[in-house]
């Protein structure tokens, strides 16, 4: 405080005394109470108030508000030390002939109170009584999350012997995949910041189920765990401020503050944990930090200079990184020794009590007391800012130094000092073999531990892979769409919009249905939903909205049924997420349908989409406006012409791009059976237009073909000896290849058979699937693909268009045993009418017509001047360069 400027020093001493006296008296949360009341009144008078973001650098909670540890912590600390030590054993054994395999081990060392406070005593597993705590770990300390449970009986030997082995289906998976150990791993994590997003949109959705009457979620916890380093991720902090601002007292974070990240300090010349605070008090969060261990109570409470204070403000992480990769005398002489008045403190201390003063994510009674305060707190989310060493225990293999995060490998020498340090009942001999610990089932230790796991419910982590099957709508539901729309034209938006009223409206499954749009509904012609099922929030409306006079106003609601989330894709998407498993989390399976542009999914959140398939979530992901020339005045950016690659990619995404309305249903209504009712663990995306045109009544016959993916729209006409090809085409492009075939048949006298293919996609894994079972059964009758399968029998070779890169139906070339040519959008997408997108990226009825008779020419069935004719009919530029380098 710069005393200069006070004008009236004894006036200020006089406060200061009466602050004093508060404390003294009536303790510090009167004092903190009176100050807050001072500071807001100030504020409303207009002084010039400062503000601070963050505390001192001291636990939050003072020793006198601790709540006690009810635990045995000497038997507690046994059970620890042996999951330390099996957490370490099974990556050096996986490594002990290679570094093959790699894994981790400093991670969850500085990480096991945080983890074994919350299996001890607060993390909840599903019960009668509970719907359980959700828990999102850290990836990489995936093996003490394994060594805990083979500790409880729950892994085998053989298990841990083959961890990061998981071909052969019993090896322990390198992180928490639910797809590759779906009983047991709930949520898939690993950096990225997903963990992070996803939770604070999993606890939103807890409030959503609760608010709706849809499953009882009151007392459920969402934890996440989570490096300091990983808060550098946009994700992981991108969200914050919604959760501050829904209130979600049911989402605790607990960072792990090793200050350490790869390749260095996470912030050498500041504190990570000073700068987390601000963020997060700013957005409205609860925090609580946890930076000093027991130790340091007595030497704070000695501090009455206050200099151990400003000492420990003053020193950056990157010198607290280097006192703890030394020892005692280092951190007496370079930290203690800064000022005669901390000096003095610890003048009695020998250096190895020094050393011995741990930092507070390490001290059981201080995580507890942490834990206890974030579960109790009411009206806002809490963040536990933990600080640790990483590699706690390592020593000189890994304790608070700068080397790989995947360290895994440690001398004898250090693994001696390993054993030593925990207490852990192992021979010099037994060292060398690295065993595994178990406790005998009628030791102390495992009636502690089962007793504790049995008050909470059960086992975590563990995943639910069955709910109840839902009862699904026949097709015959949807008669509208199937009959076509006789004379009006539509786009296929409108017809998934009709699809999904009729679901909204469907006595048995129409409350489970989420919609879940990223401010874009009045695009997508969906205003109308706003006030028939209202906007879910938690506060309902507390405004008459613009509109309200009007029959589609906006109306936000408790039990509102659609999540409007704003410009938030990210967002959206971790909504959808949520809603997709709820199957699992909550034994709630819901229908989330997320619409938005095609352009923003998949390449805007593919890592999410990626993280959804291997959480096997269930729901139906809608692009918007799709194709590369369909959204044809937004330009560059916002024009799809990929999202068919992208979605190709997720083995359990089932894809397709529909032209007719009757597709549209067709294939919502299988997904609700194969996802809902026999509970495949599958997700479905569907690319929808906004052009309007005539749909069609559905062809009879033609409902399992488009479920595979491709079936005969229109037979070609003509006689018998006029050549013959075969026009594939999906989305709005199949529309210019039905226009394509009138004009072969009209201008050449080619006759050509129409096919529909919605899913290019669904036909190449089918045909994959055939072409490996006859690889591996060489003595019995090939099957034939479906590709093969409509081809058969018919005439002439193949070429296939649509509104995606060429790659969309270059994946079935190797199935089709003919001439095969195909056409597509590459390039940047711009912005111009649909007719000039669709001959600028060479896709429309013309380029189609002449691909084909480029195609027929090719193999004899006519004339080369036959194709120059048609390029000069259709005024064809053939000079212009390839849309995908201009």
């Amino acid at each position: 405080m710069d005393r200069s400027r006070d004008l009236d020093p004894v006036e200020t001493q006089e406060w200061l005394d009466s602050l004093e006296g508060v404390l003294e008296v009536e303790g510090p949360e009167r004092a903190h109470f009176l100050l807050e009341q001072m500071i807001e009144n100030a504020r409303r008078k207009g002084a010039p108030v400062p503000y601070s973001a963050t505390t001192p650098y001291i636990n939050t909670i003072p020793v006198e508000r601790q709540t006690p540890h009810p635990g045995d912590r000497a038997i507690e600390h046994r059970i620890r030390s042996a999951i330390r030590w099996n957490a370490l054993a099974i990556v050096l054994k996986a490594n002990k002939e290679s570094s093959e395999l790699g894994g981790h081990i400093a991670s969850f060392q500085s990480a096991a109170t945080l983890y074994d406070t919350g299996f001890m005593h607060f993390w909840r597993a599903a019960s009668d009584e509970h719907g359980g705590d959700l828990v999102y770990i850290q990836g990489h300390s995936s093996p003490g999350i394994y060594a805990r449970a083979f500790l409880e009986g729950r892994l085998s030997e053989e298990q841990l012997l083959n961890f990061r082995q998981e071909v052969e289906g019993k090896g322990l998976s390198s992180y928490p995949h639910p797809w590759l150990m779906p009983d047991f791993w709930q949520f898939p994590t690993v950096s990225m910041g997903l963990g992070p997003l996803m939770a604070i949109y999993q606890a939103r959705f807890l409030k959503y189920l609760h608010f709706r009457g849809l499953a009882q979620t009151e007392g459920r916890k969402v934890w996440a765990f989570m490096g300091d380093g990983e808060m550098d991720e946009p994700e992981s902090l991108g969200a914050i401020s919604l959760a501050g601002r829904e209130r979600l007292d049911n989402l605790i974070f607990v960072i792990n503050c090793n200050l350490q990240r790869l390749d260095g300090p996470v912030r050498g010349n500041g504190k990570i944990i000073q700068e987390l605070e601000a963020n997060f008090r700013g957005a409205g969060w609860n925090v609580i930090k946890v930076l000093w261990g027991s130790g340091w109570d007595q030497l704070l409470a000695k501090d009455a200079t206050g200099m151990l204070v400003k000492l420990m403000e003053e020193r950056v992480d990157g010198e607290y990184q280097d006192f703890k990769s030394k020892n005692g005398a280092y951190i007496r002489e370079h930290f203690f020794g800064r000022y005669p008045e901390t000096e003095a403190l610890v003048a009695d201390m020998s250096d190895e009590e020094i050393w011995k003063l741990t930092r507070g994510g390490h001290d059981p009674s201080k995580v507890y007391a942490a834990y206890s305060a974030a579960v109790k707190h009411a009206g806002q989310p809490t963040v536990i800012l933990a600080k640790t060493v990483k590699g706690y225990g390592m020593g000189e293999a890994g304790e608070g130094q700068n080397i790989t995060h995947q360290q895994k490998k440690m001398g004898e020498a250090v693994l001696r000092q390993f054993r030593d340090r925990f207490q852990i009942d192992l021979t010099d001999e037994q060292l060398t073999e690295m065993p595994f610990i178990r406790f005998a089932d009628d030791s102390p230790e495992m009636r502690y531990l089962r007793a504790r796991r049995e008050a909470l419910g059960g086992y975590l982590p563990s995943r639910r892979q069955k709910s109840d099957a839902l009862e699904i709508p026949p097709l015959s539901a949807f008669e509208a769409q199937l009959k076509g729309t006789e004379g009006r034209e539509i786009s296929t938006t409108m017809a998934f919009v009709r699809v999904l009223s009729t679901l909204l409206r469907d006595k048995k499954i129409g409350k489970r249905v989420v919609p879940i749009v990223p401010d874009e509904s009045r695009t997508f012609g969906m205003e109308g939903m706003f006030r028939q099922f209202g906007i879910f929030s938690q506060v309902g409306q507390l405004y008459r909205p613009e509109d309200a006079n009007q029959l589609m106003f906006y109306k936000e609601d408790r039990s509102g049924q659609m999540l409007q989330e704003g410009i938030n894709e990210a967002g959206a998407m971790s909504s959808w997420i949520a809603a997709a498993t709820a199957y699992s989390t909550s034994n709630t399976p819901m229908i989330p349908f997320y619409i938005y542009y095609s352009m923003f999914g998949f390449q805007r959140v593919g890592d999410l989409a990626w993280a959804a398939g291997d959480l096997r979530a269930r729901g139906f992901l809608i692009g918007g406006t799709a194709g590369r020339t369909t959204l044809n005045g937004e330009g560059l950016q916002h024009e799809d012409g990929h999202s068919h690659l992208f979605s190709a990619t997720i083995p359990n995404c089932v894809s397709y791009d529909p032209t007719f309305s009757y597709e549209v249903a067709v294939i919502v209504q299988d997904g609700l059976r194969r996802m809902y009712a026999e509970q495949e663990d599958v997700f479905y995306y569907l690319t929808v237009m906004n052009e309007n045109y005539e749909h069609p009544a559905m062809p009879d016959g033609a409902q399992e073909g488009i479920l595979r993916g491709m079936y005969l729209f229109r037979e070609g006409q003509g006689p018998k000896k006029s050549p013959r090809v075969q026009l594939l085409g999906s989305g709005t492009i199949l529309r210019e290849v039905i226009a394509a075939a009138d004009l072969l048949a009209q201008d050449f006298g080619v006759a050509a058979d129409v096919w529909s293919c919605p899913s290019f996609t669904e036909l190449a894994r089918e045909a994959m699937a055939v072409e490996r079972w006859n690889l591996l059964h060489p003595t019995e009758e090939a099957r034939k693909s479906h590709v093969e399968t409509c081809l058969e029998g018919r005439d002439g070779p193949v070429v296939a268009a649509s509104d995606y890169m060429r790659l969309f139906a270059e994946q079935i070339r190797a199935f089709i045993p003919r001439r095969y040519r195909v056409l597509g959008t590459d390039g940047f997408g711009r912005s111009d009418y649909r007719k000039r997108l669709r001959d600028f990226f060479e896709v429309d009825r013309r380029w189609v017509a002449v691909a084909a008779l480029k195609t027929l020419a090719d193999e004899g069935s006519i004339k080369p001047a036959a194709v120059a004719e048609a390029i000069a009919k259709y005024a064809i530029n053939t000079e212009r360069p390839p849309p995908w380098t201009v």
